[in-house]
């Protein structure tokens, strides 16, 4: 009978993993199907809130007109709206089952039912974010927000299946406690404070149209420093007006978003450069800051090409699947370095093993 309960386990947690590792990649596909909306003014393609028109599907044209008759119905928008909500309300559904699938071993040691209730809540909230984001007509506010949860949702996934691929092994420090992780040094926590930031401000950017307010690179608008309204730019209750499609900022402003995006990637780049140089003798973290500075700079250079080449949609996109990237290559390298602090006394453990035997 106990082999039996622990078959029944060990097949829990393989699709544990599995349907952990498939949010992942899952998530990554529903942000890129959201910035795609956003990137063809999609974003309003259904004017209400969770139906379309008041409908569960597109409807046509003459049933759209007699529901909302100030929102025209642009079928291919309409559309493109729909299948970023359908798709992400599946992402939901694999959320619920992962915490409904977990929920027997939640109280074995060092099983993440923390990281799965935390994954609960946070697309919950995700949820409100996508709705709040067509009912409060693209407010920036709530756009910037969403993006920043969609990558929180993305990186629960991978810590949920991180802790899993753990739990699967094991690892335990003697008497069955949970072994201590290294913990954060204060230039990991810059390197991700700016990285954080970094992504809010491409959001901010994103939300307020200010992708090609600078023309040129290095310089802006043949300036190295061009007139800017940071005040206005950086405003956090500014007026709507009917929607915000298109946004409702002067230049100025938007050059001062543009500028602060650049400047926030030139201190995220440095410090990137800096933990690399300061952990680099270190083989296990090796790979990862590898990873990270290569990221790192394919993202630099696909933002200097969206400017350069005035924000084609397909680049755009690519823009937004890099700052994926650098988002799980500061993950990994995270848990890399966490995991780290661990490895010494297992192996002093394995020698003293060895030695008894």
């Amino acid at each position: 009978m106990t082999a039996m309960i622990e078959g029944a386990q060990r097949r829990r947690l393989r699709q544990l993993l599995a349907l952990s590792l498939a949010g992942v990649l899952f998530t990554v596909a529903v942000i890129l199907v959201g910035v795609f909306t956003r990137l063809v003014d999609a974003g309003l393609g259904c004017p209400d809130w969770p139906g379309c028109y008041g409908r569960l599907v597109v409807p046509d044209e003459s049933r759209a007109l007699a529901h909302t008759p100030e929102a025209p119905l642009e079928a291919f928008k309409a559309w493109v709206e729909m299948v970023h909500r359908y798709v992400a309300s599946a992402l939901g559904l694999l959320v619920i089952a992962l915490v409904l699938l977990g929920a027997p071993l939640r109280r074995r040691a060092d099983y993440p039912w923390g990281v799965s209730l935390a994954l609960l809540a946070v697309i919950l909230v995700q949820g409100a974010f996508g709705a709040f984001t067509v009912t409060l007509k693209l407010w920036p506010q709530v756009v910037t927000l969403h993006l920043l949860g969609g990558l929180s949702v993305m990186l629960l996934f991978l810590w949920l299946h991180l802790r899993l691929r753990r739990f699967a092994r094991g690892r335990l420090a003697p008497g069955g406690v949970v072994a201590p992780r290294r913990p954060l040094t204060p230039l990991w926590g810059l390197a991700v404070a700016l990285l954080v930031g970094q992504l809010a401000l491409g959001g901010w950017v994103s939300s307020n149209y200010a992708g090609i307010a600078c023309q040129g690179f290095p310089t802006c608008n043949g300036e190295w420093w061009p007139a800017m309204d940071w005040s206005e730019g950086f405003h956090l209750t500014q007026s709507v007006g009917p929607n915000y499609l298109h946004g409702q900022l002067h230049a100025d402003a938007r050059t001062a978003i543009q500028m602060g995006h650049r400047l926030g990637a030139l201190a995220l780049g440095l410090t990137l450069l800096l933990l690399a140089l300061r952990h680099w003798q270190q083989a296990r973290l090796r790979p990862w800051l590898g990873a990270l500075l290569a990221t790192y700079a394919v993202q630099l250079g696909l933002g200097i090409a969206n400017v350069l080449l005035w924000l084609p949609l397909w680049l755009a996109l690519l823009h937004t699947a890099g700052a994926v990237a650098l988002v799980l290559a500061m993950a990994m390298a995270i848990w890399a370095w966490r995991e780290a602090g661990t490895a010494p006394a297992q192996q002093r453990r394995a020698q003293k093993e060895w030695i008894h035997v």
